[in-house]
């Protein structure tokens, strides 16, 4: 198959070309060029702008698109636009972000509203997949994926599980031990976008990884860092709110349970994408593979902008420490 992969150079798109690779495609990518010159040297690399210029599309023939990179709608119509030898299957990442909302305790499907508007990420990635549709009514397959996880993750989102119970010590642990959470190995998502551009499946998928509690999470964190006296000190979802502990940034993969708009955004069904072939590896897996890259010294070139400000250890230590008891003033001694 000739694959034509719109990013791959960052995350996602990398593993999508090893996956390629590995099954004997031939692959073309295009993108920016501002990233990983030296990743892999025997693959086709054109420079585009999705913003901009895309010109180094004209005339050229691929039997199957992924697009790993597109935000906006006009990107997709640009994209499009260029292929002007014909449009072939194209699979599209978006985001369960596209959906409109997340209410509490409620799994939700690919039927989910659609986020309306065109400010912010989630709607945005809505109208690009209502650009595809329009554009390829037979010929797309709509990705959605939960958060993305595993080695080179730019966000350090996940990572900071790992590591954290790597470094041991009394960790903060946010809401309850059986509060459900979701992640999807990028080494998974990959697979299962090439799957989707090899057979020209058509439709939209939810894909996350199965449920599991984040008590399941950090064990598996502790099981991969077997030294590491880390302790779990539980805190419920009211208290971290109240000081001022960021939501899935903060205490990654947290967000409060009841929380209206958010609450049930870890509780994705993805049968529908199981049963077009997705499948996720163990998560001890993933943890562990995440941190051996974590503690590997970085790539050269490796861009660090994206990173989340997650808790910094001594925020965290002032929580597990507790407020201060408040001076007796029949203590206080004067002279």
């Amino acid at each position: 198959m000739r694959l034509l992969l719109l990013g791959g150079t960052v995350f996602l798109g990398r593993h999508v070309i090893d996956a390629a690779l590995a099954r004997g495609h031939t692959v073309t990518m295009l993108n920016r060029g501002r990233h990983g010159a030296g990743l892999f040297p025997d693959v086709e690399r054109l420079i585009g702008d999705r913003d901009g210029d895309m010109s180094a599309l004209r005339g050229r023939d691929f039997d199957a698109v992924i697009d790993c990179s597109a935000f906006n709608p006009a990107q997709i119509e640009r994209s499009l636009a260029a292929l002007d030898t014909g449009t072939p299957h194209v699979v599209f990442v978006s985001s369960i972000s596209a959906h409109a909302s997340f209410p509490p305790h409620q799994v939700f499907d690919e039927s989910a509203p659609l986020a309306p508007g065109h400010d912010g990420y989630g709607p945005l990635k809505a109208r690009a997949e209502e650009a595809l549709t329009r554009a390829l009514p037979e010929r797309h397959a709509i990705v959605r994926p939960g958060l993305i996880v595993g080695p080179h993750d730019p966000t350090g989102r996940f990572t900071y599980w790992p590591m954290r119970i790597a470094r041991g010590g009394e960790v903060l642990a946010p809401g309850r031990p059986e509060r459900p959470v979701q992640v999807i190995d990028a080494r998974d998502l990959a697979v299962f976008c090439l799957t989707l551009a090899e057979s020209r499946i058509r439709g939209t998928f939810n894909a996350v990884g199965p449920p599991l509690t984040m008590a399941a999470l950090l064990d598996a964190c502790q099981r991969t860092a077997p030294d590491s006296n880390a302790r779990l000190s539980w805190k419920p979802d009211a208290m971290l709110q109240v000081l001022g502990v960021a939501p899935w940034t903060g205490l990654p993969l947290w967000l409060p349970e009841d929380d209206p708009t958010f609450g049930g955004m870890l509780l994705g069904d993805a049968s529908r994408a199981v049963a077009a072939g997705l499948s996720t590896r163990p998560i001890d897996d993933t943890v562990a593979d995440t941190l051996a890259w974590a503690r590997a010294p970085r790539e050269p070139g490796w861009d660090d902008s994206k990173l989340v400000a997650t808790l910094p250890p001594s925020r965290e230590a002032e929580i597990l420490a507790g407020p201060k008891p408040a001076m007796d003033p029949a203590s206080i001694t004067t002279t």
